[in-house]
Formats: structure tokens, C-alpha cells, sequence
């Protein structure tokens, strides 16, 4: 399941829902960006997860990243916040995500958080195995740990550290 673009009106009129992102007040559309980090605190909502999907993205490109590594991060990014809002927070709109991104020209750096219960990384089936190809999912966390460079869960799986370097390979060269 991915995040589905924010339906809203379009034309002249339509204005982008707003989200408070926390410490600097600002809403996504407008400077979110403390210190050299995007940072976001938003109600676990797909609506939301896409727009500070499409913010972090946009700083992405922005910085210059080749087309394999943009995808990367967008999929693993994707991946990361759909778990939270759905995984972790169990769709609970009480509780938060919260996102910070650091982008360079050579990195981005992603953190994804939520307020759920959190998880055991060796605990979650490999969806590889037999018994779990038909599943309609389970596949999130394989494809961040396969499109990122590193990824480290924190905090018992409720927070996960996703760098991912802009280099020209879709998956990253491992030694």
C-alpha cells in the first residue's frame, strides 16, 4: 500500500491543506527547515505523509540527485511512512509521525518515527520465504534495507535512520 496524492480540488482556487511542522510554526508548503533539516510533526494521515513526501523529494531533486537514487529515496521514504502511519500508529490520528531529512548533494539522511508500540526487527517474517509470496504485504522494510545505503531501526523499531548516498546504481553497491 503507497501513499496516495492528497485529493483535493483543483484549479486557481485549491489551496494545499496545512500541517504544522514543529519548532519553526511554518506549514509544509512553506519553510520547514530548522538548522539544515526539514523536520515535520504530522497526525498519522496518508493525505499528510504525501505532502511531506513530496517535500522532502523536492529537495532531493533540487540538490541534484540522478535519477536511480531519487527513486530509491522516494520508495524507501514511501515505505517508511506508510509503516509508521499504518504499522505504527495503527492509522490512530491521536498519535504522530515525526520526520527529519537532511539533504546534500552527496546525501540524504531520513528519520521516520512514530508513536506506536514499536517492533523486533529479527521478528518480522521474511517475505521471501515461501510461505510468504502470496502475502499482500511485508515487503516495506526489504525494500528500504535493499534501496538504501544503511538503515538502523532505533528507539524498539519505532524510529528508523535511512541514509541513502547519490550514487548511480538503484541498489546500492555492496561490499
Amino acid at each position: 500500500m503507497g501513499l496516495a496524492k492528497p485529493n483535493r480540488p483543483q484549479g486557481r482556487d485549491a489551496r494545499p491543506a496545512r500541517s504544522k511542522a514543529k519548532g519553526g510554526g511554518s506549514d509544509l508548503n512553506g519553510s520547514a527547515k530548522v538548522n539544515g533539516t526539514l523536520r515535520f510533526e504530522f497526525q498519522s494521515n496518508f493525505d499528510t505523509g504525501c505532502e511531506v513526501q513530496e517535500r522532502i523529494l523536492r529537495e532531493v531533486e533540487r540538490q541534484g540527485f540522478n535519477t536511480n537514487s531519487l527513486f530509491a529515496t522516494r520508495l524507501a521514504l514511501e515505505e517508511a511512512l506508510v509503516n509508521a502511519i499504518k504499522h505504527g500508529n495503527k492509522l490512530d490520528p491521536k498519535k504522530k509521525v515525526i520526520v527529519e531529512a537532511r539533504v546534500t548533494r552527496d546525501r540524504v539522511e531520513i528519520e521516520v518515527e512514530d508513536e506506536g508500540p514499536g517492533f523486533v526487527r529479527t521478528s518480522v517474517p521474511d517475505p521471501t520465504a515461501e510461505e510468504n509470496l502470496c502475502k499482500c504485504s511485508g515487503r516495506g522494510i526489504l525494500l528500504i534495507e535493499a534501496y538504501m545505503n544503511s538503515v538502523d531501526w532505533s528507539r524498539g523499531g519505532r524510529r528508523v535512520r535511512m541514509v541513502r548516498l547519490n550514487e548511480p546504481h538503484e541498489l546500492p553497491e555492496r561490499s
